[in-house]
């Protein structure tokens, strides 16, 4: 972790070097606007920083959560201001070769003011657009078929609500929001498949509440994710998920009856856990036997370890279809998949883009989601 944190600070501090230079020295802005630009740059930079390393603590969760929005969201806008002023380097490069050696100077001038306006506009309408698209995660429809299906559970709906991430900005309001159309969609079971908190359990407990307003015939499942390992609070969010009537699939499967005929609702611990928390797929799907299967994992990768073990269908978030673009193209350094539905080791894998978000409140070309699957007897 602390490698991580010095590689994060560095990426951070190169980046805002390289605004400060592209958006106030190479446009030769007057003097005021230099300094405010550049405050403004460096202010903005070290506030996002203390909310991401935990720092906002003064009064109470709700108290702190517009400015950890407002910071956290400035990394986006700083992404894509970096983006567009690296692309229109390149152009500058042309203009530079095909201007006059006596005009150089004040062509560049006039092109750097031009491109840090186009470009500021467009990471904020950029940015903005993406903060309305994190507020409203949407019912996704989809469709599983499977011979091994009992005949009774033909039909059956389930919702797939993954990567709520409640805490330093996702508070009790966005949690209800999503209950809200849980149960407005009447799934017959719902499966929450971990980074259902993202923050220490004394601090944030109140933000998670709703989830006990979760409604379903067949009951409520849930399982850790990686961010449940993260928060140093691991016991007391699990312990928390089960006084609010969630059965906690702890690398175990339960028993679901619907008429004469069962299935079984198995889940793991999130690959990231240690100790009590630690993984093991083979305890999990012990006692499945040939009962068609549901198979929680928080992150897609472990159907690499599940493989042949009877697992019908596995369902997992984790990848937030990369939340940001461009960052989809990265999430296949670490996962199988990046969303939708994907046959991996022969087990057939359904992964959410989730409903919330990690770090900034933004989702830019990666539309928050709450899957609703039907399963179906081929």
């Amino acid at each position: 972790m602390l490698l991580f944190a010095l590689i994060a600070l560095t990426v951070v501090g190169l980046l805002t070097f390289w605004l400060h230079r592209r958006l106030v020295v190479a446009p030769g802005w007057a003097t005021r606007w230099r300094y405010a630009v550049s405050l403004a740059i460096v202010a903005l930079t070290a506030l996002a920083v203390v909310t991401a390393a935990g720092g906002l603590r003064w009064g109470t969760a709700d108290d702190t959560r517009v400015t950890a929005a407002v910071a956290l969201t400035w990394l986006v806008v700083a992404l894509y201001l970096a983006i567009g002023l690296a692309a229109a380097q390149l152009v500058a490069v042309v203009v530079w070769l095909a201007t006059p050696k006596e005009r150089r100077r004040s062509v560049l001038r006039g092109f750097n003011r031009a491109v840090a306006a186009v470009v500021t506009v467009g990471a904020l309408g950029t940015t903005a657009y993406g903060v309305v698209e994190a507020t409203d995660p949407v019912v996704t429809r989809t469709t599983h078929r499977s011979a091994e299906l009992p005949a009774a559970f033909d039909g059956t709906t389930v919702a797939l609500v993954t990567d709520l991430h409640a805490g330093v900005v996702h508070g009790q309001d966005f949690a209800r929001t999503v209950v809200k159309r849980v149960n407005a969609a009447k799934p017959d079971l719902v499966l929450l498949s971990g980074d259902v908190v993202d923050a220490p359990f004394e601090r944030h407990r109140a933000e998670i509440a709703p989830l006990a307003d979760l409604v379903a015939p067949l009951g409520v499942f849930a399982v850790t994710g990686n961010h449940e390992m993260y928060t140093g609070s691991t016991a007391e969010w699990v312990a928390e998920w089960k006084r609010l009537g969630i059965t906690v699939l702890s690398n175990s499967s339960q028993v679901v009856t619907r008429g004469a005929d069962t299935i079984r609702v198995a889940g793991v611990h999130d690959r990231e856990g240690t100790g009590e928390f630690a993984p093991d797929p083979e305890r999990a799907l012990a006692d499945t036997g040939d009962a068609f299967t549901l198979y929680v994992a928080h992150q897609p990768v472990m159907a690499e370890v599940s493989a042949d073990r009877g697992v019908d269908l596995q369902l997992s978030g984790h990848t937030h279809g990369g939340q940001v673009w461009p960052f989809e193209l990265l999430v296949p350094l670490q996962q199988p998949m990046v969303e939708g539905f994907a046959v991996i080791d022969d087990v057939p894998v359904i992964t959410s883009r989730g409903a919330g978000t990690w770090g900034p409140p933004v989702r830019v070309a990666a539309a928050p989601e709450i899957p609703l699957i039907t399963l179906r007897r081929s």
